[in-house]
C-alpha cells in the first residue's frame, strides 16, 4: 500500500473482500473501515446480519485506530490486574476489546482500521485480516499500547 490516506476506493476492496471471507465462512456480518481521524468512512451489513453487530463492527474499528493496536491483543492487556483494565470503559464505552478489529497502516503511520462483527471471535478476526490483506495491509505490526 502507497498512499499515506485510506481512499474510498481502498475501503470498498476491503469491503468486498471481507464480504468474499464471510460467505466462504458462512457468517452474516458486519463492516467498518474508519478513516485516520476516526470517522466512519464506509461500511456495509451483510443481510441476515445481526442489529448489534452494526455498533460492535464501528467500535471494533475505532478501537483499533485510537489505540493503533488489533483489538484481540487488547483483550489480554484488560483483564483483571493487567495493565489496562478498565480501559473498555472509556471513550464513553466504545472501546472494544475482543478481537475483530485491525488497524491500517502505510509507510508506518496509521491511516485507518477494519472492524467486523457478527460471527465467533474467530471468525470475526479471520474476515478482517482478509479484508485488511485486501489492500496489502495485512502484515502491519502495530505498535504496542502503553498506559500513560
Amino acid at each position: 500500500m502507497n498512499s499515506l490516506d485510506l481512499t474510498l476506493l481502498q475501503a470498498q476492496k476491503m469491503i468486498e473482500q471481507s464480504i468474499a471471507e464471510a460467505t466462504a465462512l458462512k457468517v452474516a456480518c458486519s463492516v467498518a473501515i474508519i478513516g485516520p481521524d476516526g470517522r466512519l468512512l464506509s461500511f456495509t451489513r451483510q443481510d441476515g446480519a445481526i442489529a448489534g453487530s452494526v455498533e460492535l463492527a464501528i467500535n471494533k474499528a475505532f478501537t483499533a485506530q485510537i489505540f493503533n493496536t488489533r483489538t484481540d491483543k487488547l483483550s489480554t492487556l484488560t483483564q483483571p490486574g493487567a495493565d489496562l483494565f478498565g480501559i473498555q470503559h472509556s471513550h464513553d464505552g466504545r472501546v472494544v476489546v475482543f478481537g475483530g478489529g485491525i488497524p491500517i497502516a502505510s509507510n508506518g503511520k496509521a491511516i485507518g482500521a477494519i472492524g467486523i462483527s457478527g460471527g465467533t471471535v474467530s471468525e470475526d478476526i479471520a474476515i478482517a485480516e482478509a479484508g485488511a490483506a485486501a489492500i496489502g495491509a495485512g502484515e502491519h505490526q502495530p505498535r504496542t499500547v502503553n498506559v500513560v
